[in-house]
Order: structure tokens, then C-alpha cells, then sequence
């Protein structure tokens, strides 16, 4: 939520055609994008002994598909505003 409130309140006149209320889509699909990769890392992290992957290895995919994750929901939130 910081790090896409950084970019949103950083505007200081939004362009017209993006509507009144154009800072609602990114701040409510780059927090969702953040939690669900989240929970990638969740069942990446607790099912990791079931498929017997190394913890290290883990770790590294989960942390790679939560930025992934969370630099799609920007480009999807911020698309037609900021992201052109």
C-alpha cells in the first residue's frame, strides 16, 4: 500500500480523462496483487516438504513470484493513469 501510495499522491493534476476517482483502482489491485502473492509464498513455503524441495530453493521462488506478482498488479493498477 506504501509503494503504490507513492506514486498515486505524487500526482499533483491528474489528467482529465482519467476520471474523478482514478486513484481507487491501484490502490485496491496492487495491495490485493501483493496479498496474493503472499499467499503463493504461503503454500510454496508449507507444502515445500511434501514435494521435497530444498528450503533454499523455496524461498528463492517465493520471493521471485511475489515480485512478479506485485510488479503485474502496478502495471494493472496504474494501467491508463500512470503506467502509458
Amino acid at each position: 500500500m506504501l509503494l503504490i501510495s507513492v506514486f498515486v499522491f505524487s500526482v499533483k493534476e491528474p489528467h482529465p480523462e482519467w476520471g474523478k476517482l482514478w486513484m481507487i483502482r491501484p490502490l485496491v489491485v496492487v495491495p490485493f496483487a501483493g496479498a496474493m502473492g503472499g499467499l503463493c509464498n504461503y503454500f510454496i513455503g508449507h507444502y515445500r516438504t511434501r514435494f521435497g524441495v530444498n528450503r533454499g530453493m523455496a524461498v528463492l521462488a517465493s520471493a521471485f513470484i511475489f515480485m512478479i506478482g506485485l510488479w503485474l498488479g502496478i502495471v494493472l493498477g496504474l494501467d491508463g493513469t500512470l503506467w502509458d
